[in-house]
């Protein structure tokens, strides 16, 4: 008699199934007419004040060179693009205490990078994390969660929530060197897409 197969997998097969796979050697290329262009690599920049950096090691092949620096607004810019380009990088429990505690400040420093044309609010966390009870914490997850949306509604600053840090990190890096690839067509007279009728 055949076995019946199952709908669900095992709770214990879970874990493999959401593996990210390796990253690309480029984020994406540039091309016109099926034609390569050959584009310069961003010199991507990593606030020295950020604690607990991501590091971009694994993505060199995809910059002309990581530094370390003071940056006027946000954790990662791209040089050249420091006033125009903004990323804010927090983890759970920084995003926490930023809108609880130092929810003040904070909420200015959301403001000033609305105000940039390329400002992007990165949380190193799941959203079903965000929306969990958090131990130890007086916190409301619902307090935060809604927080978020009003960054994205009232605002209109964008923010995505990676499952890991060092997704973050694959997250940060594509968009940096994205935001530097596509401001380079634009000054070039390329147009503002990739490739010929697409992105």
């Amino acid at each position: 008699m055949p076995r019946k197969r199952t709908l669900i997998p095992s709770p214990l097969a879970w874990a493999t199934l959401n593996l990210p796979v390796p990253h690309p050697p480029l984020p994406v290329v540039a091309e016109r007419g099926g034609t390569q262009l050959r584009t310069p690599l961003p010199v991507a920049i990593i606030d020295t004040r950020e604690q607990n950096p991501l590091s971009f090691r694994r993505f060199r092949g995809w910059f002309a060179k990581i530094e370390h620096r003071a940056l006027p607004l946000g954790d990662y810019s791209v040089e050249g693009m420091e006033d125009t380009c903004v990323v804010e990088r927090k983890d759970l429990a920084d995003l926490i205490c930023s809108f609880t505690t130092n929810r003040a400040v904070f909420v200015n420093r959301l403001r000033r990078m609305a105000e940039r044309p390329h400002s992007l609010l990165v949380v190193t966390s799941s959203l079903s994390e965000i929306k969990s009870e958090y131990p130890y914490r007086a916190a409301n997850p619902n307090r935060i969660t809604q927080s978020l949306i009003a960054v994205l509604t009232g605002l209109r600053l964008p923010f995505i929530c990676t499952d890991t840090h060092e997704l973050g990190e694959e997250i940060v890096a594509s968009y940096l060197y994205q935001t530097f690839l596509y401001d380079w067509l634009d000054r070039n007279g390329h147009g503002r897409h990739l490739s010929d009728s697409d992105l």
